[in-house]
Order: structure tokens, then C-alpha cells, then sequence
């Protein structure tokens, strides 16, 4: 009707939040959007995702889309998160440590393991041949095929920090570690024997020409404090180091060069005697003792995991 006044509808406002349930498809960009927000931006984020960074930038669209909400600005300023995007982020924090806290309190009920073991190792430990470690992974995994092994190789006191503060399951040092909180436990020890490689002057001597006097000549790589024996200690003062090597592989390097005497463990020594590449120099029986500790901060939602894995490693040694 001519004169009469029609008011066009006003478009209807997209509802905010989360709405219907929880899918997979949800918990799968969640976890997208966890990744972004924790390396800072989708560049960051690609290698660890394993996806390009346009596809990233899909995931993280369709996400808004079913929150109803901006989560991060990007562009040529830089990647950074919303107000809401900082909500949400803390909220995907809280129910993915719920989700693991579910399943950590199924797999107590069913005795199932499953989920992420976050082991962390120093990187100077023997990890060459049949070694107690080697086989307790192997164990460990071929029993328990539902758990991720996520194994990372740090210096001593990063494997203590990374436990301390729960980025490690577990964790094995090569130093006892005083805090109750971390029930440190000892396991048995390893030996490391002296060597020289076979162009060392050494290589070709009579043993009994190989007087401490003669040892003491020798240019010799360090020797870690961790690492002791009761005739070790009665000559170290005797000795001068001309090198230092944390590393086994490292240490044999220098060995087999031929410029310097070490000690190295004797299973990872035995395939390179046994090419006469190596000599091992026995004077007084002359060895080192290495005490490894298994650190855990034992949690309702981790204990029986590190438990599982405790009993086997222990059983190797």
C-alpha cells in the first residue's frame, strides 16, 4: 500500500560460543589452533603440524566459524591472538588436560596404557648395542602399542628441569637428584674401561711396560665427576686433561684419532676392539662406575605408566 512504511527484517545476529557438542572435527582444530598459539603464528607451526600454512589458515577459519569468534589477527603485522582467542586458548589448555586425565584414569582401571610418554635421556648416555635402556624401550613399546614414545636427548641438569616442571614423563640422569618430589631412583651401574686407538703409541706396548707414570704422559680427555671406581680415584689426581667429549661418539672420536687415551663403555668399545681399531688398557684393572637415576614426579595421571616402564628398565639392567 502506497504510504505505508515496511521495515526491512534486520539480519539476524550469528549466535557467539560454542554451540551443539564436541566432535572429532572440533578436537582436531583445537588442537591446530593449541599448536599456532603455542609456536606463535602458522610459520612456526608448520613443521610441527606437518601441514602448510595455508592449510593451516583453513583449519584455523573453521574453527571461528564454529566459535563464532575471531581468535587471531594475521597479516603483515604479525600473528597474534584476540582477547577471546587468549579465553580460548586457556579453555583448550583445561580440557585437553582433562581428556588426558580421563585417559590416564581408564587405562589405572583397565590396566591399559595409552597416550604421550615424554622420556627424556642425557645426551651422553651409552645408547649403542644391547643396552638396558634399548631393550626396556623395546619392551615397553611392543606390550604397550597405544602409547606415542616421545624421546628427547638433553644435557643432565635439562632433563632434570624438563621432569621438575612436567614437560618430562620421566626422565634418566646421570647425577642423583636431591628433591623428594622427583623420586629419583638409582639404578645399577654401567662400566667404562680405559682405551687407545690403534694409532696411539700405547696400541703396540707390552702391558706390563704400561706403568702409571707412562698413563700419566698420555694426553687424556676428561672424565666426568658422575663417573668413579676405587682405583680411578687413587691416581686421578695424576692425570692432566688435554681434551673434553660428553658424547660417546665424540669421546671414540678422539680416541681413534689416536692423539688421546679415554674411557668408553665397554659394550660400545667391543665391535671397534674386535676390528683392532681399539686397545683396551687394563693397568690395575683400571674401569669407571656410572650410577644413571630415574627421575619422575609421580602424578595420579602418569604413575602407572612411569611405573610400567621403571619395572622393565630395572629388569634390564
Amino acid at each position: 500500500m502506497i504510504g505505508s512504511s515496511h521495515k526491512k527484517p534486520r539480519p539476524r545476529k550469528r549466535p557467539r560460543g560454542f554451540q551443539g557438542h564436541v566432535s572429532e572435527i572440533d578436537l582436531r582444530l583445537l588442537r591446530v589452533f593449541h599448536t599456532v598459539a603455542e609456536q606463535g603464528g602458522f610459520s612456526a607451526a608448520e613443521i610441527t603440524l606437518g601441514k602448510s600454512k595455508s592449510s593451516i589458515s583453513l583449519d584455523i577459519s573453521a574453527l571461528e566459524t564454529r566459535l563464532g569468534i575471531t581468535l587471531c589477527l594475521r597479516g603483515r603485522s604479525g600473528f597474534a591472538l584476540t582477547d577471546e582467542g587468549r579465553e580460548v586458548l586457556e579453555a583448550t589448555h583445561a580440557l585437553f588436560l582433562n581428556l588426558e586425565q580421563f585417559r590416564q584414569q581408564v587405562n589405572q582401571a583397565s590396566g591399559m596404557l595409552s597416550g604421550t610418554f615424554n622420556l627424556y635421556v642425557p645426551d651422553n648416555i651409552q645408547t649403542h648395542g644391547e643396552t638396558p635402556l634399548v631393550k626396556a624401550i623395546h619392551t615397553f613399546t611392543q606390550n604397550h602399542p597405544s602409547v606415542f614414545m616421545n624421546l628427547h636427548s638433553a644435557a643432565t641438569k635439562e632433563v632434570e628441569v624438563a621432569v621438575i616442571n612436567g614437560q618430562a614423563t620421566a626422565g634418566i640422569t646421570l647425577y642423583a637428584q636431591g628433591e623428594a618430589p622427583l623420586g629419583s631412583r638409582p639404578l645399577v651401574a654401567e662400566s667404562s674401561f680405559l682405551f687407545c686407538g690403534a694409532r696411539h703409541p700405547l696400541f703396540h706396548m707390552p702391558e706390563k711396560e704400561i706403568t702409571l707414570d707412562v698413563l700419566t704422559s698420555q694426553r687424556m680427555i676428561s672424565v666426568a665427576d658422575a663417573a668413579t671406581s676405587k682405583t680411578w680415584e687413587e691416581i686421578r689426581p695424576y692425570f692432566t686433561y688435554h681434551a673434553k667429549a660428553d658424547k660417546v661418539d665424540a669421546r671414540a672420536l678422539l680416541i681413534l684419532s689416536g692423539s688421546y687415551i679415554g674411557f668408553l663403555p665397554e659394550i660400545f668399545a667391543a665391535p671397534l676392539v674386535a676390528q683392532k681399531l681399539l686397545r683396551r688398557i687394563t693397568f690395575n684393572d683400571l674401569h669407571l662406575i656410572t650410577c644413571c637415576h630415574f627421575l619422575a614426579r609421580m602424578s595420579p595421571e602418569t604413575s602407572l605408566m612411569v611405573e610400567t616402564f621403571r619395572n622393565l628398565l630395572e629388569a634390564s639392567y
